[in-house]
């Protein structure tokens, strides 16, 4: 016979366990054993006074932000809301049936004052990076970096011409921070071009035509990951420009050899990386084996030579052309003595014009000119060392896994739905790439180390 229900019939006393209905496999589940905010309360009690009614919990706040990145809920009024009846994210947030829900407000307010004062989501970020070094997903020998760009929060239809700057109304805090960060090498002193397009609500953002796409606003998320299991080692936000991809690399390395202690004997990158003095600090200041593509624009079109077939011997610091000839630094006498290097970092190495005048392949090298000029950067060596590297093996390793770092962003955008930002200015594009690293770093520790069931099972 079909049973039916006849109506509610309520109890007079209920049993319920949060811990019961949280599926063993549940990602929160997998993810809880490598969340420690055991030092959050430490790091922030300088930040709160020793009167007044109790806070709301921080560590409340950081498992829900956790939440909110893991699963992919961008806004925060709908991460109370999903707080509120999901029973996983409770129990994630140790909140119990009954416990209340923080309001929205609560967040901003804390992300404004004392979270950023106290750099507290860095630190949270660090502490999953020393996790994944203690349970060996760290090689700490091929590091990867990269960057990709992130939309900013800005509507496009309302932004001014760069060059007559911001209007004389604009205000709020993404004004204040754009203007405190003009003198930095990741933002307003990255480059001496003024954008096409400044957006008043969020002028750090900038206008960039580098997709195939139509031209947005935009900042850059840079990642340090290592190679071995794809870690996100550091993450840093700058403007959407190449050269502070650069500023951006260098301070994750210099963090990452203070913080961790670990200094990788390989970087693999793309061209964007492989600025002539970026090279030599990779190679000369930290000992690092830049597996980074050289674009050399010594190639001719014309059928002349290249400068590749000229020999450098660096024992006397001058080229060997074909015909076996000297091009020294300088072949010119004057009576003040000048400098063999210019402004631009670049050493000018000439021929003699009576050895060019007899040479037999003078049309195939100089038809032009009087004798035959050769540039040669004074971080060339570094360049040098780069191409030989990418002829050997290890190079071609290292070029085949960078590609973890492209995953990583696509994983970024789609997962965890980062394809545009939410927060406005420099600190609120900090904010969201920490977080959004911290959010990979525990689903990647979920994902490889295997839990108590999945090894009962096994």
């Amino acid at each position: 016979m079909m049973g039916e229900r006849t109506g509610m019939q309520e109890a007079l006393f209920y049993e319920f366990s949060l811990e019961q209905h949280v599926p063993e496999r549940h990602m929160l589940r997998l993810i809880d054993r490598f969340v420690d905010l055991a030092a959050v309360r430490k790091h922030l009690q300088p930040f709160y006074s020793d009167t007044g009614r109790p806070s709301i919990d921080p560590e409340l706040l950081i498992r829900m932000l956790i939440v909110g990145y893991c699963m992919g809920i961008r806004s925060e009024r709908r991460l109370c809301e999903e707080v509120h009846l999901n029973l996983a994210y409770r129990w994630f947030c140790r909140l119990g049936l009954d416990g209340a829900v923080p309001d929205h407000s609560t967040f901003s307010k804390n992300r404004h004052g004392r979270f950023r004062e106290s750099d507290l989501l860095r630190q949270v970020f660090e502490t999953t990076v020393r996790r994944c070094i203690a349970e060996k997903l760290v090689g700490g020998e091929s590091f990867g970096v990269d960057a990709s760009l992130i939309r900013a929060d800005v509507d496009r239809q309302r932004a001014v011409p760069g060059e007559e700057g911001l209007p004389p109304d604009a205000a709020g805090r993404a004004v204040r921070e754009y203007l405190e960060t003009l003198d930095d090498a990741a933002f307003g002193a990255s480059t001496p071009v003024v954008p096409k397009k400044l957006a008043p609500t969020d002028p750090a953002a900038r206008f960039t035509a580098a997709t195939p796409e139509r031209a947005f606003f935009a900042y850059s998320t840079n990642y340090l990951i290592d190679l071995d299991h794809a870690v996100i080692m550091d993450v840093e936000a700058t403007t959407a420009v190449r050269q502070a991809e650069i500023t951006a690399q260098r301070r994750m390395i210099e963090r990452v050899q203070d913080r961790f202690d670990l200094w990788p004997a390989r970087l693999a990158a793309d061209t964007a990386y492989d600025d002539a003095p970026n090279l030599a600090w990779l190679v000369d200041e930290c000992g690092i084996e830049p597996h980074i593509p050289v674009f050399d624009k010594s190639a001719r079109s014309d059928g002349t030579f290249a400068r590749s077939d000229f020999r450098f011997d660096h024992a006397h610091d001058l080229y060997i052309c074909p015909a076996g000839k000297e091009l020294r630094p300088s072949q010119r006498h004057s009576a003040a003595p000048r400098g063999q290097v210019d402004q631009d970092g670049f050493i000018r190495y000439r021929a003699s014009k009576h050895d060019c005048d007899v040479c037999d392949f003078r049309q195939r090298c100089t038809p032009n000119t009087p004798a035959r000029k050769i540039m040669r950067s004074v971080h060339e060596g570094a360049r040098d060392l780069a191409r030989d590297l990418a002829l050997t093996d290890t190079y071609a390793t290292a070029r085949r896994q960078r590609k973890k770092v492209e995953m990583l962003f696509a994983h970024l955008k789609r997962i965890l739905k980062l394809g545009r930002l939410r927060l406005r200015g420099p600190n609120g594009a900090h904010d969201e790439f920490l977080l959004a690293a911290t959010a990979q770093n525990l689903r990647k520790m979920a994902k490889l180390v295997p839990s108590r069931v999945a090894m009962a099972a096994g």
